[in-house]
């Protein structure tokens, strides 16, 4: 067999012929699993490899450790035939495999720095049964310039073989939302940089396997680490423009949804919606923030736009505040049920979501909270340490306050004079989530309506 970092498209162009190689995934998380079943998928053998013993004893009995469409059904597939295996031995799965990915999360701690020890332990352990020939590639997000130093040198030194001419290694950050994730693998184009120029056309015959997006070759390692946070950056400072364009529209009475889509209509214009920024993107600019403070450079743009979208807790709690004194209430005591603990709409993902800040800034108040989300059960929401209902309708039940937290389709859809009726007189509703397309119809079934930039709004 040819060794993986000398593959050309020949060696690989069939499922018959992949299934000659193995890749390891090491970790199974939320877009490692996907990634190892996909490779599967295209006829690989692959090893997914987990540190959490409780994550492997699932996916040996062919259980996914947590829910993504479509995923389940091709996890039994792919253990049905043989092509997908788990185990928690990092080194040894790394001993028998032609490809390592490496697809384990970057953390940041609580001062906002960078915390890669998440990532440097699993290299050791991919280092220590890197066999000659094979290829890493690292799928994580990490700050420009740590996959030629800390990673580099962590495979290096663990294996006592060089990159680039030992073993082949190139990064590619992986493109995809909770929700969508094996759709996103395979649709999306996908960006790679190698340490030389054999890992970067190696990889790229892997990847061309299964991406149908394209491949985006770029000059070096360096730079693929930046595409990922480019692009996460992007989102984080135009939602900071949205947040800070929907506090003036509050204040002067316009609609920023209406003038967003009419701004919009300019193909030069691409305003987001304006809210509480969640999930990983967060994060992401303080990976970015780092590598430019160790080259002596500030990202004030970047910097602000963190400070401005994480007031939107506390702007959040204002509007609770406003909505409920013009119903001639008090935040103190209010009974509140917010909708939504997921970090975005129509995923079962908690990890990232605002609520849990949102519930603190709320308690500290003095209100008392109920919660409910139609994509958990009440076990999964009470041990998650959520005061939850088991139904919607226990929930909204006497409260003086619904709080759209997330824009779930099912909260679009339901029926708010019922929901009226079983609350308190004098009911207010805050739409972070932008579940109201009309706000003048919450009005109209008697709501006191609040939103994140809907300042005014016309029948």
């Amino acid at each position: 067999m040819c060794p993986a970092m000398n593959w050309e498209k020949s060696d690989l162009d069939t499922p018959k012929k992949r299934e000659k190689y193995t890749i390891s995934v090491v970790g199974c998380g939320r877009i490692g699993l996907p990634t190892a079943l996909v490779f599967a998928d295209a006829g690989f053998r692959v090893i997914g490899a987990d540190t959490n013993p409780q994550v492997v004893n699932l996916l040996t009995r062919g259980k996914a450790p947590f829910d993504e469409p479509g995923m389940g059904e091709l996890l039994k597939k792919q253990i049905k035939n043989g092509r997908f295996t788990a185990t928690t031995d990092i080194r040894k799965a790394s001993s028998e495999s032609d490809v390592v990915i490496l697809v384990v999360p970057t953390p940041i701690d609580e001062k906002k720095k960078p915390d890669y020890s998440t990532l440097e332990k699993p290299c050791k352990d991919v280092g220590m049964g890197l066999r000659r020939g094979s290829m890493v590639m690292i799928a994580s997000t990490t700050g420009p310039g740590i996959a030629e130093t800390l990673i580099k040198e962590t495979l290096e030194n663990s294996s006592g073989l060089k990159a680039g001419v030992e073993f082949g290694l190139a990064h590619s950050p992986t493109r995809a939302a909770p929700g969508r994730v094996l759709k996103d693998i395979v649709s999306y184009a996908r960006v790679v940089g190698a340490v030389n120029k054999e890992s970067l056309k190696a990889a790229s015959v892997l990847l061309g396997t299964l991406v149908r997006g394209g491949i985006v070759e770029v000059r070096d390692m360096k730079t693929a680490e930046a595409v990922k946070l480019f692009e996460n950056v992007y989102r984080d400072v135009n939602i900071a423009l949205a947040n800070e364009l929907g506090l003036f529209c509050e204040k002067v009475e316009i609609d920023f949804l209406e003038a967003q889509r009419a701004a919009n209509t300019q193909p030069y214009s691409h305003l987001l919606v304006p809210g509480i920024v969640s999930g990983h993107i967060p994060k992401d600019p303080y990976l970015l923030a780092e590598e430019a403070e160790s080259v002596n450079l500030r990202l004030s743009m970047l910097l602000l736009a963190r400070k401005i979208n994480d007031e939107m807790v506390a702007h959040t709690v204002r509007l609770t505040k406003d909505a409920l004194k013009h119903c001639g209430k008090t935040l103190r005591r209010a009974r509140i049920t917010v909708l939504g603990v997921s970090y975005r709409a129509n995923t079962k993902e908690p990890r990232g979501s605002s609520t849990p800040q949102l519930l603190d800034s709320l308690r500290a108040k003095g209100a008392t909270i109920h919660v409910y989300d139609p994509f958990y059960s009440f076990k999964e929401l009470r041990d998650m340490g959520y005061p939850a209902e088991r139904t919607l309708t226990k929930a909204v039940e006497g409260a003086d306050c619904l709080i759209f937290v997330v824009g779930h389709d099912r909260f679009k859809r339901l029926n708010l004079r019922r929901i009226k009726f079983l609350m308190r007189k004098s009911a207010a509703l805050v739409d972070l989530g932008h579940v109201i397309e009309a706000p003048l119809k919450a009005e109209k079934e008697g709501f006191v309506y609040r939103g994140v930039g809907r300042g005014a709004w016309s029948s």
